[in-house]
């Protein structure tokens, strides 16, 4: 009797998507999606490397798990607050709130009182100028370097941007504020050296051809020793004098001045010392979503509204929606993490530590994304086996941590306190499956 083709009993494909669980992803999921899983899983069984009778069952597993989105929520252990490879800020609940509730039609460029069109995110524009009275205007695009490259356009195409040669910083992936400027048509005159700029190199530098002047605050790095660099209150005066603008890029986005960053630029300080501009990013220590903030000058800042640029660059309803409630609402996660209290950090970690049975260390967090750069926020740590952490950060939850000197340390800095059994829970199971290798290798 000649023998079945096993392939044979691979189940339909119509029949698979009649199982009531695929009928239920095909409500949330894309039918194209479903299809090609399908379509996976019986190829799979084709190639030998599932029995037919597994084919249910597998696509059954994947559908379940399938998710619109590829990204995975992930539990920041690292002590690293803003974190730029995990998106940076993590949202506020009111910020979420708006979120969801922009989602769908918001009235983002609309005034309904009488229907007329009116200014776009003028909500996010007025939180931020209750929040920074030093500004006379603001304007929000899509990111830091889009506040940039709108600026040194509408000041300066073809003309000289005017900036020191010991701010000419790179930022994350290797982008140079160099290269950004210059991509906008602007010609970079660099004064200054490295580690010392004068204001006569300022002064020197000025002329017909100059469109701005440029003060970047260097991220990322400290310059330390032999050093001068001119503030911008006396930088103001002389561009001021000159009619020139004086544009300040501050990166981190601190609206006002933060006793817990002494060192730590803020728009209102940057502001009232006499800058026209000030550029700030919406998603670092503001602790808001990603977006590119421009504060000051009425004049300047309806100046740069005003440029073709700005319609390019400008942002989303979701970033305006999260960037208003982020200003109006609650402390944000990032102000939360910054200053955390040491003493229950403490406590935590030693929870921790004692359902584990595992040692606590110091360990120092830190601000991220440029915010602060070297400046140590003290803490706690659990130390746990290097080899535990690829385990927590393809577990479930996901959970990041730091490993440092041969170790894995989990810092809560980051992690919500309600977050504190499941980083337990993550760490239990790493442990077990790093246990059982353990074990496996030994046999």
């Amino acid at each position: 009797m000649d023998q079945v083709d096993p392939r044979r009993l691979i189940p339909r494909t119509n029949d698979l998507l009649a199982l009531p669980a695929v009928r239920e992803a095909r409500t949330r999921l894309n039918e194209r999606v479903v299809r090609e899983l399908v379509r996976k899983v019986q190829e799979q069984a084709r190639r030998g490397e599932l029995a037919p009778g597994k084919v249910e069952p597998a696509l059954l597993a994947a559908v379940a798990s399938l998710k619109a989105t590829t990204l995975r929520p992930v539990l920041n252990a690292t002590g690293v607050i803003v974190h730029t490879n995990l998106g940076r800020a993590p949202l506020s609940a009111a910020a979420v709130e708006a979120l969801v509730a922009a989602s769908g039609y918001v009235d983002v460029e609309l005034d309904l009182a009488d229907g007329s069109r009116s200014r776009r995110g003028a909500g996010a524009r007025a939180a931020l100028l209750a929040a920074c009275p030093a500004a006379e205007d603001a304007l929000v695009v899509n990111n830091g370097a889009a506040a940039l490259v709108l600026a040194t356009t509408a000041l300066a195409a073809g003309r000289e941007v005017v900036v020191s040669r010991g701010e000419l910083v790179e930022i994350g992936a290797g982008f140079r504020l160099t290269d950004l400027m210059e991509s906008t048509g602007a010609v970079l005159h660099e004064v200054g050296t490295t580690n010392r700029t004068h204001l006569h190199d300022y002064a020197g530098a000025l002329g017909p051809d100059t469109g701005c002047v440029l003060k970047v605050h260097p991220s990322n790095f400290r310059v330390d020793g032999f050093t001068s660099a001119v503030p911008i209150d006396e930088l103001s005066r002389l561009t001021a004098a000159h009619g020139i603008p004086l544009v300040a890029d501050l990166g981190s986005g601190l609206l006002a001045p933060d006793p817990y960053l002494p060192d730590e630029p803020d728009v209102a300080s940057a502001l009232a010392g006499g800058a026209d501009v000030v550029i700030a990013s919406g998603d670092k220590l503001l602790g808001g979503p990603q977006a590119g903030l421009l504060l000051g000058r009425k004049e300047i800042i309806s100046r740069l509204a005003r440029h073709p640029l700005a319609r390019a660059v400008r942002a989303g309803k979701l970033a305006l929606a999260a960037l208003e409630a982020t200003v109006a609402g609650g402390l944000p996660p990032v102000v939360e993490a910054l200053h955390a209290d040491v003493e229950q950090l403490r406590r935590r970690t030693d929870r921790l530590a004692e359902a584990l049975g595992v040692p606590v260390e110091a360990h120092d967090g830190r601000v991220g994304g440029g915010g602060a750069p070297g400046f140590p926020l003290p803490g706690w740590a659990l130390r746990l086996p290097e080899g535990i952490a690829g385990r927590l950060r393809t577990g479930h939850p996901a959970v990041l941590p730091r490993v440092h000197d041969g170790v894995c340390l989990i810092d809560l800095r980051c992690v919500p306190p309600t977050d504190d059994d499941r980083i337990l829970d993550a760490v239990r199971q790493a442990l077990a499956t790093l246990d059982v290798a353990d074990a496996g290798r030994a046999g």
